[in-house]
């Protein structure tokens, strides 16, 4: 059976919206996203609509080589998966891209975490609960635990999770490139 890999990117955007979410989880990284490629091309989440506003947030391709992420903290961690699981999450991110206007970023679940009570809302997500969903919904095991309280540092914590980067995400893409230049083998860094 063919397998796959997808990636888990974790960051911190240093924006105050993040440093006031980082005062709750004491984690330094508190934004998580779902991409399919090693080199964060397709990089999805749920997050900011408008760069300039963090209240306007929905289902969002990520450009992550720009913007807020240009100088972002991050890590990286890959997770091998079936065909058949790959093919699912591909599936469920064209649903969310051919319905986004349906999704809005779930801002009051956020908050539902801190204090620790469930809010499940409609067609609402916030990053790591958007990971989680497609993961489980995926057939990829996670954690015992319902989604509205999934934090990013709990996705990092999963088994089938393995760390390939920690470090700036604009030192990632320049040794990546760089590696695939020279001899196409795998990157493994750590230098946070």
């Amino acid at each position: 059976m063919e397998q796959r890999k997808i990636y888990l990117l974790l960051t911190d955007t240093g924006t105050m919206f993040t440093r006031m979410i980082k005062l709750f989880t004491q984690e330094p990284l508190n934004h998580a996203s779902l991409a399919f490629d090693e080199n964060l091309v397709e990089v999805y989440s749920f997050g900011r609509k408008n760069m300039r506003n963090p209240f306007i947030g929905g289902f969002v391709k990520e450009n992550i080589r720009t913007g807020l992420f240009k100088h972002a903290k991050c890590a990286i961690y890959s997770c091998t998966v079936s065909e058949k699981q790959y093919q699912e999450m591909r599936r469920k991110i064209i649903n969310f891209e051919n319905n986004k206007q349906n999704y809005k970023y779930n801002l009051i679940g956020l908050i539902g975490v801190l204090f620790n009570i469930e809010i499940e809302r409609k067609n609402a997500y916030f990053c790591s609960q958007f990971v989680a969903s497609v993961l489980k919904d995926s057939g990829v095991v996670l954690i015992n635990k319902p989604l509205a309280f999934v934090t990013p540092s709990d996705l990092k914590a999963t088994s089938p999770f393995q760390l390939v980067y920690e470090g700036k995400l604009n030192f990632y893409f320049s040794t990546t490139e760089m590696n695939q230049n020279s001899n196409n083998q795998p990157l493994l860094l750590k230098t946070m």
